[in-house]
């Protein structure tokens, strides 16, 4: 009797348990749609994580880890984030206003060498300064890099306060002569381009370095240069040429100059390399009109998209010096006036902000190979140092100026 009753029991018991709710349509497509959305979402970031610390470890994306990962953010599309950043970090950290610059700003060694009067461009004028009156020892040149077997200075760099604001700042300023020195356009994998297999690329090689004398950077990123490039033989795709680009143009013979393509020089026999970036900032000795910090499309978008950053930018002058101009603190109007107190005919601006702008002349015997230890650098402050161009990670493109005769 008990054991039929407890047979009952559990009839009665299983008969009472509710059956097991079926999931509508609906839920089960919920369900699967959260699931995916954690897949992909760790897949995403999983993957993100990857390419930020293939960035954060590779110095060609920028000499400072910020930089790097500026790179990286706008290269994944997060431009606009790092706009914002930079635009915060720019509001409570602006450049300094007033003030003196720190002592020695100006340069030291040699100021006038004893040369003959021939075979060379005249040394040039002191430079006006920006600021005003000149403070001691402001625009004065100084013999930089090697000299020719007889002494004769190829490279002068001299140092001026920007404007009449931020006057505890300085710009370097190289003057270059053309007669003792010749040009290379050094072409980067990641500056024009990857597909493509260069005769000049870093690193320096050994012979190239025998007579080399002066190095600096060239322009933006090709996506952002709105010009072409021309480098053994042919033109780097998709980067065309363009009329009305501002050019650095470099013969066969090793001259470079400043043009405004198609108009000043056109492709013919003798031209050796030819890389674009945005329009001429001078022509005609004088700034040209419409230089304006708010228009990135002509003259660049910057860090933080702020007026006074790290800029330089390339002149040639009536007799044909070149001059290179860098500084931390200047503007598009402001890096123009240099080139042009300087006695450019023509200039044009090159790379923009900290990590990209480098100038550096070397020292050392001549005939004799040298590394990045031999050089030193336009402006303390500059952040690359000298020996990323002896480096094999360098992928932008570069200019070196080296001597004609050893």
């Amino acid at each position: 009797m008990a054991e039929w009753c407890t047979m009952v029991s559990r009839s009665t018991d299983i008969s009472e348990r509710p059956e097991k709710a079926v999931p509508s349509v609906l839920t089960y497509w919920r369900r699967r749609a959260v699931l995916l959305l954690v897949v992909f979402t760790v897949v995403f970031f999983a993957y993100m994580g990857i390419t930020l610390s293939t960035y954060l470890t590779n110095p060609s994306y920028g000499v400072s880890l910020s930089a790097r990962g500026a790179e990286w953010a706008r290269d994944y599309g997060l431009g606009p984030v790092v706009t914002w950043v930079e635009q915060e970090q720019y509001r409570l950290n602006p450049p300094s206003v007033g003030g003196a610059p720190p002592v020695n700003a100006f340069g030291s060694g040699p100021t006038h060498v004893l040369v003959p009067k021939s075979g060379h461009l005249p040394t040039p004028a002191r430079l006006i300064s920006p600021a005003g009156s000149w403070s001691s020892g402001e625009g004065v040149w100084h013999v930089a890099g090697r000299t020719t077997v007889t002494g004769i200075p190829t490279t002068y760099v001299s140092y001026v306060r920007p404007d009449p604001s931020h006057t505890s700042y300085v710009a370097g300023v190289a003057w270059m002569d053309p007669t003792l020195l010749k040009a290379q356009l050094y072409s980067g994998s990641y500056i024009p381009s990857s597909n493509y297999t260069y005769a000049h690329t870093a690193p320096l090689t050994y012979n190239s370095t025998k007579n080399l004398v002066d190095i600096f950077n060239a322009g933006f990123r090709m996506s952002d240069a709105r010009g072409g490039y021309y480098t053994d033989g042919h033109v780097i795709a998709p980067y065309s040429l363009r009329d009305g680009a501002a050019s650095v143009v470099i013969s066969k013979d090793g001259t470079m100059t400043v043009a405004k393509w198609g108009r000043d020089v056109k492709m013919g026999p003798t031209i050796s390399s030819v890389r674009q970036n945005l329009r001429l900032i001078v022509d005609n000795s004088q700034l040209v009109s419409g230089l304006s910090n708010s228009d990135s499309r002509n003259w660049g978008v910057t860090l933080s998209g702020t007026s006074f950053v790290w800029r330089s930018g390339l002149g040639v002058t009536r007799n044909g010096a070149l001059i290179y101009v860098a500084g931390p603190v200047l503007s598009i109007k402001s890096l123009a006036q240099i080139l042009v107190d300087a006695g450019c005919v023509r200039g044009m601006e090159l790379d923009i902000n900290s990590d990209w702008v480098q100038y550096s002349s070397f020292l050392g015997p001549i005939g004799h190979a040298i590394n990045g230890g031999n050089g030193t650098s336009l402006l303390s402050s500059m952040v690359g140092p000298p020996s990323r161009y002896f480096e094999s990670w360098w992928t932008r493109d570069f200019f070196s100026m080296s001597l004609r005769k050893s």
